[in-house]
This record gives structure tokens, sequence and C-alpha cells, in this order.
């Protein structure tokens, strides 16, 4: 199979390989966290239409503002890492986290829909640090002819984070043993997920990474050599739609499950969802284990045309049968986001840094497709857009992957 390979950016990896273990754990518990924040996102979509009596187009305006700051942010924090370096971004990412995590208890307690807003904003500014820093730091943190393996490996742990995510907000939102008309319950929930980031931030701080540089070259910088390279651009557009049908497919999902389906309450769309991004995690192991013998760009085509005829199924079918394809739909999202995010990395060199901050900035298709997603009156119709993503990605993982040229332009 073809080796995707980002070893032009020549790192100079001042640690042992035996010394890498724990800075690659530490590192992988990023993924979890932020898959975790994203996993409760969902639920809340559901919950703030009920609790807080608003549209459902109104609510996936929290999707705008969770993807919307990976746009604002992702590239002041890919030039903030080139200077500060891998340990410092990801520290003021666990930060920024942890104190949008703690702005839900007063914008819960003033029962304040803008207040969540900007909480969100906050916190994923943080994430936005987070994955620019460790997409990249995964994928020269060892062997550099592995590093697609390592970063499907490690975002298979977002998939945990994501899966657990609905379980704790089909307890603590939908329960029956509590007061689903109550904003308490997100309050407790953040403040310790707060905590929680915020110890994770202490290790790092305490913990000696490896540090990881990239050799200055003449070309480092340069917009134009980066977006003469075709696979990168066409990996930007991919990645929008990736984002845009994940995070849509997930932000009605719900709504979808409630008003197709024959009786389900919110609770048990909101595990049937955590049941989605159990296939999803499973995917990303799976997927990563498929790796080993079939070419990445390959999987990905035979994955994003499944998706296609399932976003059918989903959008003209609804019912019970719409509802599990719409689950299974989860599983061959899997492997989409790293794989894209390899590809488009591949072979440019000292400008990986900076791609990665462009494809990070793609993930701002999550925050537009839903609203648009929630402008539909029907919900199963809605689900026509994903057929659309799932075509772009398609050609992307035929054609547009496809390198031709090196960052010298002499490739």
């Amino acid at each position: 199979m073809p080796i995707l390979q980002t070893d032009t950016i020549s790192p100079t990896l001042t640690a042992s390989k035996k010394s890498l273990v724990f800075p690659l754990i530490l590192v992988t518990s990023l993924f979890f966290l932020w898959g975790l924040a994203y996993g409760l996102l969902d639920v809340l979509n559901k919950h703030f239409q009920e609790t807080l009596e608003i549209t459902k187009q109104r609510s996936t305006l929290l999707q705008a503002a969770y993807f919307g700051a990976y746009f604002i942010m992702a590239l002041p924090a890919g030039h903030l890492i080139k200077r500060w370096g891998y340990k410092n971004g990801i520290i003021t990412g666990l930060v920024l986290y942890a104190l949008g995590a703690f702005l839900f208890f007063p914008s819960a307690s003033m029962e304040s829909f803008f207040l969540f807003l900007m909480s969100l904003l906050v916190l994923a500014s943080g994430l936005a640090f987070l994955e620019t820093a460790a997409n990249p730091y995964i994928t020269v943190l060892g062997d550099q002819k592995t590093s697609a393996f390592r970063l499907n490996l490690s975002q298979s742990f977002n998939g945990v984070g994501s899966f657990i995510g609905p379980i704790i907000g089909a307890k603590f939102f939908f329960s029956n043993d509590l007061e689903s008309s109550s904003l308490d319950a997100v309050q407790y929930v953040y403040l310790a997920i707060g905590m929680i980031v915020l110890i994770i931030a202490g290790l790092f701080s305490v913990t000696t990474l490896p540090e990881i540089k990239d050799h200055a070259t003449k070309a480092e910088g340069s917009l134009k050599a980066l977006f003469s390279r075709a696979h990168f651009k066409w990996a930007v557009v991919a990645q929008f739609f990736c984002v845009a049908a994940q995070v849509g497919g997930a932000a009605l999902f719900i709504n979808y499950c409630t008003e197709t389906g024959s009786g389900m309450t919110n609770e048990q769309a909101s595990y049937l969802l955590s049941a989605g991004l159990l296939l999803f995690t499973i995917g990303r192991f799976t997927g990563t284990a498929l790796m080993r013998i079939i070419a990445p760009h390959n999987l990905l085509a035979v994955y994003a045309a499944v998706n296609v005829v399932l976003s059918c199924v989903v959008a003209f079918l609804a019912g019970n049968v719409g509802i599990y394809s719409l689950v299974a739909i989860f599983f061959f999202n899997s492997v989409m986001f790293p794989t894209i995010f390899a590809l488009g990395v591949n072979d440019l060199g000292p400008h990986t840094k900076t791609a990665s901050s462009f494809i990070i900035m793609a993930i701002v298709g999550g925050a537009i497709v839903p609203y648009v997603m929630g402008s539909f009156q029907s919900t199963a119709l809605a689900y026509t857009v994903l057929i659309v993503c799932y075509i772009v990605i398609a050609w992307f993982a035929i054609s547009g992957h496809v390198v031709k040229k090196s960052v010298d332009g002499k490739g």
C-alpha cells in the first residue's frame, strides 16, 4: 500500500523512542477531551430547545459557536504554536477549554442562550489550539512511515469521548429521575469537566515533552507555494464537507429520531446517539487496522460511497429504517477526518504546520451546514444535504488527494 509520509518536514526529535510513550499517551488524552465536549454538544441542542424554548434552527447556533471558534482561532493558534511550541500551545488550549466550561455555570444561572453561545465560543477556542497542536504533533512524534496509522489510533480516543458524551447527557439532561426542565445538571456537568481539564493542564505543565523542530527553509511561510499544492486545497474543501456532514448528521439526530420513530423519547434517542458514536469509535479502530492492508484513500472512497447510499435512505425513507441507517452512517464517518487530514498534509515539508491550520479552519463547515439543515421544515429532508457532502469526499478520495508536485514545484 502507498505510505502517507510527512518526512519531508525533516523534524529534529530530541527524544528516544522509549521516552515517547508517555507523551503519546498524554497527547492522546486530548483527543478524548475534545471528543467528550463534542458528544455533549448534540444533546444540548434538544435540551435547550425545551428548557430555553428555542427553535430547532436557533439551537444549531450551538454548532455555529462551537465550530465557528475553530475558523476564528485556527490560524492564530497555528501562529502562536509556531512561536511558543507545541507544549505551550496545548496548555493554552486546555486553559481556554476549562474557562469555557466554567462559564456554563453563570450562563445556566441566568438562563441565557446567548451566554451559553459565548461560553462555547471560549471552550471551542481552546479546542482549536488543541487540535492545531495535537494533530500534527502526533504525525511527527515517531516513525513518519506510520504517521497516518498513529493519527487514526489517537483519533480513536476522540471517538471514545464522543460516545461517552451523549450517555452523560441522557443521564443528567433527560433522565426521568431528574428535573429535565432544570439547567442545574448542565452547570455541574461542565463544572466537573472544567476541573478535569485543569488537572490535565497541570500534568502537561510538569511533564517534559520532546521538542520537535522543523528545519527552516526559504519556502517556509510562503502561502503561494502552499496553495500551489492541489491536493492540499482539495483537502481543505473535503474537510469542510466532512465536518459539515458529521456535525449536521449528529446535530439533528435526536430531532430525527423523535419525529420519525415510533414514540421515541429524548432520552432513548440520546442513548441511540451514543450507540452511533460507539460505532464511530469501533470504526476508528477497525479502520486503523484496515489501513494496514488497504490504502487510506481507497478506504475513504468506499466509506464515502456507502454513506451516499445511507444518506439517501435517511432522507427519503425515514422511519425505523432511516434511523438505523443514520446510526450506521457514524461507522463510516469514522476514518474520514484523520484520513483527509493526513492526505492533505502529505509531502508539504515546512508548510505542514500552516497547512494544518487551514485544514482545521475547514471545520467551519460544522458551523454553517447544521444551520442550513435546521431551516428545513422536514428534518428528514434536511439530510439530503449529507448526500452532497459525501459525494465531494468520495471525489477527493478518488482523485483530489493525488500529490502532483513537491513543495518547491519540481516534483
